[in-house]
């Protein structure tokens, strides 16, 4: 077995290796919390999710950390305009992406670090970078990187500094000692949420949170990091000096993988633009399933065009897909593989789907494989009927769709009362817990009871009631 990885950083496939074999560290950046997220979102956790599920059926053991932005200027901003804590938002927007990601058939990460409970692993990392003389506090008490100290800023992004002023996210700051130099370390103004620091009160910049959660939970070096097109600069390339910078110039990162921006008629999905759709009006319209589908039809990497005739056509081929399992019945699938034709074409269908999986996760190979099966299997089922054999190619078919994430069933519809959608907390609660993201479940557990739904935990799982 051998799997190729596109590397950002190398601008090249590259055979995919493990610090520890076996086992993969993987790190992607999630939300900052201040809004309702939207389907561009959905489409980069979709992406690693489809990674993870394909790394763990090749045998790995995947450690899947993802972050949240729990402190931000517009979380602040947004929070004093609704009238609420900083706190509070944060929260709210938390629970509703777990909950939205759980509908959308994404695995719950291994860990959930927030920049908030990271705040003491964040000082020391600074702390360590002004000892090394690569940062520096100025008179204000912000602290900045000196990346004029790091001999290879702009190797991931493939850009040298001289060309990278221009266009570029620079915090107007004259005290800074070079205009690209990056915030580790923001003075609170008045109102604000502030911690205690060596410098002054103030709160963590954003490229900072990320180093220090990779060097707390998972080792300080990882295998693969991923996020969306969009971070590689400043965010990522800026995650990698001040990471390398504290720690002697090792390699943060084994493999940067990057998925491609979402397009909605032609144009890159934006929250400052107004151009977007929600994952709540998403999964209000029933199109979870769809999307996913949509995802898995363009390259990871690649951009992807969201409209009303994609989304369509993407229907049309779920519902093909759908079609060839659509009367099957698990309960009658054979125990041991058929000495059949149809086994022939599963076994053939299988290693056409690895080989696409095997070569940078190509999804629309792989979804091709699954095609020419599903055709497969409706000749079968026109000529001989429901046979043991046709159930046996059936559940492989299945089996296959749901390394992608696919479960091969009719969308949702709209109409959810609110008995199924209490089940599917109390299941994203067993998830959490299984996780040992204890923290997330008891918020959601006190959501419920606020709402008057008792959880009752028992050693065979967990139950709910309508309080009295």
């Amino acid at each position: 077995m051998t799997i190729l990885i596109s590397n950002t950083m190398s601008g090249k496939k590259e055979t995919f290796e493990t610090i520890e074999p076996g086992k993969v560290r993987m790190y992607v950046c999630g939300p900052t919390v201040y809004s309702e997220a939207h389907i561009g979102h959905a489409m980069s956790a979709m992406a690693f999710d489809v990674i993870r599920r394909y790394l763990e059926y090749r045998g790995y053991q995947v450690i899947h950390a993802q972050n949240f932005t729990d402190i931000d200027d517009k979380i602040i901003n947004r929070a004093r305009d609704l009238g609420i804590s900083p706190d509070q938002l944060a929260e709210d927007m938390i629970l509703e992406w777990i909950a939205q990601t759980a509908r959308l058939n994404i695995k719950p990460a291994t860990i959930y670090p927030r920049a908030t409970q990271e705040v003491d692993t964040i000082i020391e990392l600074i702390s360590s970078l002004i000892e090394k003389g690569t940062a520096y506090h100025v008179p204000g008490g912000d602290v900045y990187f000196r990346v004029d100290r790091f001999e290879n800023y702009g190797k991931l992004s493939h850009r040298k500094l001289d060309d990278m002023i221009a266009g570029s996210r620079i915090d107007v700051d004259e005290n800074k000692e070079h205009p690209m130099d990056f915030v580790l370390w923001k003075a609170a103004k008045e109102g604000e949420p502030a911690w205690d620091s060596p410098w002054v009160p103030g709160r963590p910049g954003w490229h900072i949170e990320c180093s220090a959660m990779i060097q707390r939970h998972l080792g300080g070096q990882i295998d693969i990091h991923g996020g969306g097109s969009d971070l590689i600069f400043p965010h990522h390339e800026n995650e990698i000096t001040q990471s390398e910078s504290a720690n002697c110039g090792c390699a943060l990162a084994r493999y940067w993988v990057h998925n491609g921006m979402l397009e909605l008629r032609g144009e890159k999905m934006s929250k400052s633009e107004g151009n977007l759709v929600t994952i709540r009006e998403l999964l209000d319209m029933g199109g979870g399933e769809v999307f996913r589908f949509m995802m898995l039809g363009s390259h990871y990497r690649s951009p992807m065009a969201f409209g009303e005739d994609t989304y369509e056509a993407a229907k049309r081929g779920l519902d093909r897909l759908i079609g060839a399992v659509r009367d099957l019945d698990r309960r009658e699938v054979p125990l041991s593989r058929p000495d059949h034709p149809l086994a022939e074409a599963a076994d053939e269908a299988r290693a056409k789907f690895e080989t696409a999986m095997d070569d940078d996760f190509n999804t629309p190979e792989a979804l091709a494989a699954l095609f020419d099966f599903g055709r497969i299997i409706n000749r079968e089922r026109d000529q001989d009927g429901a046979t043991p054999e046709l159930r046996y190619a059936q559940a492989q078919l299945q089996d296959l769709a749901a390394v992608l994430g696919l479960k091969l069933r009719k969308p949702e519809t709209t109409a959810i009362d609110s008995a199924p959608f209490i089940d599917l907390l109390v299941d994203i609660r067993t998830q959490l817990r299984s996780a040992k993201q204890f923290e997330l479940a008891d918020q959601v557990r006190d959501q419920l009871a606020e709402r008057g739904i008792i959880i009752e935990d028992f050693p065979s799982g967990s139950s709910w009631r309508a309080g009295s």
